[in-house]
């Protein structure tokens, strides 16, 4: 996130000395991306965090295009992904490229036996039913309905689920989360016109380290293998630590919509920046506030990149027959727009209560055999009268 924060115990100058009460030395971690070169966090574990006692044979989870017709409007129909028990089983991929993976997710149960790391991807994950806790190294972090939860490459995860009822869009991207740079003053703070501001940004909560032996699985991805690796203390027996990289949540309820006279383009729903994709948020606001201005957004050509909207709640006057946790793909080199009627229907209307986040990649996107499983094969003939 960039903003510099601290819990726990640490001592007064890094890389130096620090030690428990009975003088052993507590094992310093560099938690940094691009090497040594950006943001970073020091983390000070009880044991040293490179103990492994065994490794298992990998697991292949890399997702596979299933078709080659990419220029096509489709609708996918979200909910219809079956529940699992296990959370990393329930992630199912419907939508991918180089730049990021998307998935839906019905997990059942919390992780009770296993940690999580993934070493290719940040990711975010929206909370779209269900509540619970993300537990990692910095701390937890208590998650509801709305959430996004911003989780760094690298940083080792737990998730408890409060019931067996859970939704979660999944973003995985092979380069930095961030604020867009537009939001942020040359030193990194979130200026006056930004959407959010730092007080929006849920940071980790302190929980006492864990001091426990034994054989700690932690599933780490990596290049689309999911390896099982045994460590020999519990992951999360870190006293303290600081820095400027670590998991946080940002509401979807806290983002403020920006308005204007007449129609505002999708940029001012942006909420994160990716490497050759962003994730933007449509949330309840008033309409366009010129005497002859059209609420419905008019008719454009994605040139350039695909659009993907996913449906959390609310009304959308743009779209017939939405329900919740669809996902309409709209390609880049053919136009979209309203449907039939949508423009006339949203003259005079003066607010809307939808919310949605969408994904907008300047790659096109493939689909997996899971997506086409749950694809409403009419909705490109929806635009006829």
């Amino acid at each position: 996130m960039g903003h510099y924060y601290t819990l726990g115990k640490i001592p007064h100058k890094r890389h130096t000395q620090f030690r428990d009460e009975n003088g052993k030395l507590y094992s310093e971690q560099l938690f940094s991306t691009e090497g040594f070169s950006n943001n970073y966090s020091l983390l000070y574990h009880i044991h040293p965090p490179t103990e492994i006692v065994r490794v298992e044979k990998p697991k292949d989870v890399k997702p596979v295009a299933a078709t080659d017709v990419l220029l096509k409007h489709r609708s996918f129909e979200g909910f219809d992904v079956k529940p699992k028990a296990d959370y990393l089983d329930s992630r199912t991929v419907v939508l991918f490229n180089g730049d990021c993976h998307i998935s839906l997710a019905a997990p059942q149960q919390s992780m009770t036996d296993y940690f999580y790391k993934n070493a290719d991807a940040d990711e975010v994950l929206f909370i779209h039913e269900g509540s619970g806790k993300v537990k990692t190294q910095y701390g937890e972090l208590p998650f509801k309905y709305g959430d996004y939860v911003v989780i760094p490459r690298g940083a080792i995860y737990q998730i408890e689920f409060d019931t067996d009822k859970n939704r979660l869009l999944i973003t995985e991207s092979f380069g930095p989360i961030q604020p867009p740079k537009r939001y942020l003053s040359k030193y990194g703070q979130l200026m006056e016109h930004a959407p959010y501001c730092e007080r929006d940004i849920q940071k980790p909560q302190f929980v006492e380290a864990i001091d426990e032996a034994g054989e700690f699985l932690i599933k780490t991805k990596k290049k689309g293998l999911e390896y099982p690796i045994y460590y020999a203390h519990h992951p999360f027996d870190v006293v303290g630590w600081d820095g400027q990289e670590y998991p946080y949540i940002f509401s979807i309820h806290d983002f403020e919509p920006i308005t204007g006279r007449v129609h505002q383009p999708p940029p001012v729903h942006q909420t994160f920046d990716g490497k050759d994709f962003v994730i933007c948020s449509f949330v309840p606001r008033l309409y366009d506030y010129h005497p002859d201005s059209i609420p419905a957004p008019y008719n454009h050509s994605n040139i350039d990149s695909d659009e993907l909207l996913y449906y959390v709640d609310g009304e959308f006057m743009s779209r017939k027959h939405v329900t919740k946790g669809m996902l309409t793909l709209h390609p880049g080199g053919i136009p979209h727009g309203p449907h039939p009627g949508a423009v006339e229907k949203s003259i005079g209307q003066k607010e809307t209560a939808e919310l949605a986040v969408m994904i907008d990649t300047f790659r096109p996107l493939e689909l997996t055999q899971a997506a086409l499983d749950i694809e409403d094969d009419n909705y490109i003939m929806s635009w006829a009268e």
